[in-house]
């Protein structure tokens, strides 16, 4: 009677590093540079590496690799939300850096907690990550200490100039940003300008505090006309926050959504009230996602390289892993006003 194979299942036992070399003819520290440096090794060469891994069986063996070399070739990543599409585009500038160059990541999500992100940050700390990035500047007196302690390179992305990193950061200014949509809605000759906003993190505040201090500087008597709600941004609730501010504001020929979820929301909820855009209300986003430039009407928005952000992120981290010093170490990546039909 014959017996099924056992999966995984080697007569000769486990293959090792020297097995691969010698199958290919090459030493074992071409198969580990191939293996953890594959720049440094050419492509005719590394695909003859990768064809006899395959026919050993050999796995690399990570941990022991990270005791002689104290370095895990792995990357610790927290994001606020795995779920927007902001963060989404982030996450693959990252992976396309640090993919072909053979670091994996831990990815991390805070649910726009900073007691969640401490938390995260302690476990992730267990798996000897080579370095964090992080979303955001601002975090408790807890996680900047432990991050401090653990004297792991740290670089943090998407703001700028709301307080000091760590270490490194790569960005914007979100103050900035508002306060260029406050001036193009002006210079488009809206007077009664107002704002929604949601979830209120930092970056959106920020962004909510450059729009009304230009709004002040360039119209000294205008009203302060802002909605805030703390829950998390979505389509729906920009429809409610813009119907709850038209009953506050009645008057509102312009709106500022902080982000463009919120922005679609409150394009929908002007075509259930036949309200026409930009003739009667002109609505206005931030973050200038795919769906802006296809909706009806177009969004006007502004917009942020996030893929670019995420890349430049991951490529600071590796050139300071390498030893490096990234010049500078905190880069402002700028924004864009995308102007389209909806104001």
């Amino acid at each position: 009677m014959k017996t099924a194979g056992k999966i995984g299942h080697r007569g000769k036992g486990r293959a090792r590093l020297e097995d691969v070399a010698q199958r290919v003819g090459v030493s074992a520290i071409t198969v580990s540079r191939a293996l953890n440096d594959p720049d440094k090794v050419s492509p005719a060469l590394r695909e003859r590496i990768r064809a006899a891994i395959l026919e050993t069986g050999y796995v690399p063996n990570r941990a022991a690799r990270s005791l002689a070399s104290n370095a895990t070739q792995t990357l610790a990543v927290i994001i606020p939300s795995v779920s927007n599409a902001v963060f989404s585009n982030v996450i693959k500038g990252i992976y396309d850096v640090c993919t072909p160059r053979n670091y994996d990541m831990l990815i991390g999500n805070t649910y726009y907690s900073l007691q969640q992100e401490e938390s995260l940050i302690e476990k992730f700390l267990t798996h000897m990550p080579d370095g964090f990035i992080i979303t955001g500047l601002e975090m408790t007196e807890e996680t900047e200490q432990r991050l401090r302690m653990s004297g792991l390179p740290i670089v943090q992305m998407m703001e700028t100039d709301t307080r000091p990193p760590l270490d490194m950061c790569v960005g914007i200014s979100h103050f900035d940003a508002g306060a260029a949509m406050a001036d193009y809605l002006i210079d488009q000759g809206y007077q009664q300008i107002s704002v929604i906003a949601s979830q209120l993190d930092e970056r959106t505040q920020h962004r909510i505090q450059g729009f009304s201090h230009r709004l002040r500087e360039r119209r000294p008597d205008a009203p302060e006309q802002i909605i805030a709600n703390p829950k998390p941004s979505s389509v729906q609730l920009g429809g409610q926050l813009l119907a709850e501010l038209l009953v506050r504001f009645p008057d509102t020929d312009a709106v500022f959504c902080c982000n463009d979820d919120l922005a679609y929301g409150a394009i929908y909820e002007c075509q259930r009230r036949h309200l026409r855009m930009p003739q009667q209300i002109a609505i206005s986003g931030f973050n200038d996602l795919e769906q802006s430039a296809c909706i009806n009407p177009s969004l006007t928005s502004i917009s942020i390289p996030l893929y670019e952000m995420g890349k430049t992120a991951a490529e600071m981290m590796l050139k300071r892993l390498k030893g490096e010093q990234p010049e500078p170490a905190i880069v402002d990546l700028g924004f864009q006003l995308m102007r389209r039909e909806s104001a």
